[in-house]
């Protein structure tokens, strides 16, 4: 079985474009994305765009992937997955055992909420919001525009959704 990649995203309001970035990045490396919602119908694209998620992200097991990956987006706040008890969860698990979790714009509140950020790097995020809830979870801003440290893949700017996941497939080990 090749490399999988757990992508979450909310029911509406996620970032289509940085979705369809990163799920071609791995495609063309042939790494699996496997999109995973909360909600089992198609999940809208704050562009439009209509997915049908692969997996119930209430399924998704840290032992079935290689990383974890929060897609930006309004739907985040909307849907309040920052304080979703269950994905905060996961997004420990994953990385308490070393797996990669990722996260774009304002999806880092979620890494952030799930207390996996303390002393570690992050690319500082554009909202003020989610700025705050990094530095009170005791992360480390920089003005970098990616930051990779203690397994955290972050940007803090949705349009370096490429670059993201051109550094998630390295640090996966994948040329």
């Amino acid at each position: 079985m090749g490399m999988r990649v757990a992508i979450v995203i909310p029911q509406r309001g996620f970032k289509d474009e940085s979705l369809s970035i990163v799920k071609e990045m791995l495609d063309k490396w042939h790494v699996e994305p496997v999109v995973a919602s909360y909600f089992s119908g198609d999940c809208v694209g704050y562009h439009g765009a209509v997915i049908k998620p692969d997996q119930n992200a209430a399924l998704v097991k840290y032992s079935d992937f290689d990383a974890l990956l929060l897609i930006d987006g309004p739907g985040i706040d909307q849907y309040k997955l920052f304080d979703f008890r269950t994905l905060l969860d996961t997004v420990k698990l994953f990385n308490s055992n070393g797996k990669i979790v990722g996260a774009i714009g304002n999806a880092v509140k979620i890494i952030a909420r799930a207390n996996i950020v303390a002393n570690t790097r992050i690319a500082a995020p554009r909202d003020d919001e989610t700025k705050r809830l990094a530095v009170l979870f005791r992360a480390i801003l920089t003005d970098a525009s990616l930051e990779f440290d203690r397994n955290v893949l972050t940007t803090g700017d949705p349009q370096q959704a490429g670059r993201f996941s051109i550094m998630l497939l390295k640090e996966l080990g994948v040329e």
